[in-house]
């Protein structure tokens, strides 16, 4: 029985979601060659954004080659597959290509985080150190000396840190794991990292400031 027609009625009703959104709908909801031929038009949007998404990060992860592509095809069929689960959920208030765009992202983001945590980096090299403090957003007017302040964050990372939060600074601030990904692996709330992350900024700063790179104002709690 064709029910092409009552999905576009029920789809456009209220004009809430665009024609080519609703004619997703109907191909991945239909059966036979129709729906197949809208599966493999699926996985190959998806696919192709993976790849985007992994080249795009390939900078800030020590994954490359055939490994990164791995990640990339995993993250689209992983993707597809929660996709098709979901679809019925999905109401229009974006568009089709939008909303699915998002699942194949947060995959790739949660891939290239749980390698990040099997396979985590016995150190930071030179050039690692080097991008540091601009990621604290310090006035260069502070920066007594470039190599001297590189240094003592260095130490304060080896020195002051937690395990834990060392290896949450090397993710987000070093690395670029996306939180999502960290959520995912390490089974806790954003709320819960975003704290971690704030003690440990706090403890790397007040270091620098009780060794004279900053002054001591610039230790106060800022949210």
């Amino acid at each position: 029985m064709d029910t092409s027609g009552d999905l576009i009625a029920g789809a456009t009703r209220g004009g809430k979601m665009d024609q080519e959104s609703t004619e997703w709908l109907i191909a991945l909801k239909a059966t036979g060659p129709e729906r197949d031929a809208a599966l493999d038009r699926l996985h190959e949007q998806l696919l192709r954004v993976a790849l985007q998404e992994v080249r795009r990060r390939s900078d800030r992860t020590p994954i490359a080659g055939p490994e990164l592509d791995d990640i990339a095809h995993q993250a689209g069929a992983d993707a597809m597959l929660a996709i098709l689960a979901k679809l019925d959920t999905f109401r229009g208030e974006s568009r089709f290509t939008t909303w699915i765009y998002k699942f194949v992202i947060l995959e790739v983001a949660s891939k290239i985080g749980r390698h990040y945590w099997r396979n985590p980096p016995v150190s930071l090299q030179d050039e690692d150190w080097d991008r540091l403090p601009d990621r604290f957003g310090l006035d260069p007017g502070l920066q007594v000396e470039m190599t001297e302040l590189v240094g003592a964050v260095r130490h304060a990372v080896t020195e002051t840190l937690t395990d834990y939060q060392r290896r949450l600074f090397v993710a987000v601030v070093v690395n670029g794991v996306p939180l999502d990904a960290l959520v995912a692996q390490l089974g806790v709330n954003r709320n819960a990292i975003y704290k971690a992350l704030f003690d440990t900024r706090r403890k790397i700063r007040a270091f620098l400031a009780a060794n004279g790179y900053l002054p001591n104002d610039t230790t106060a709690g800022k949210s």
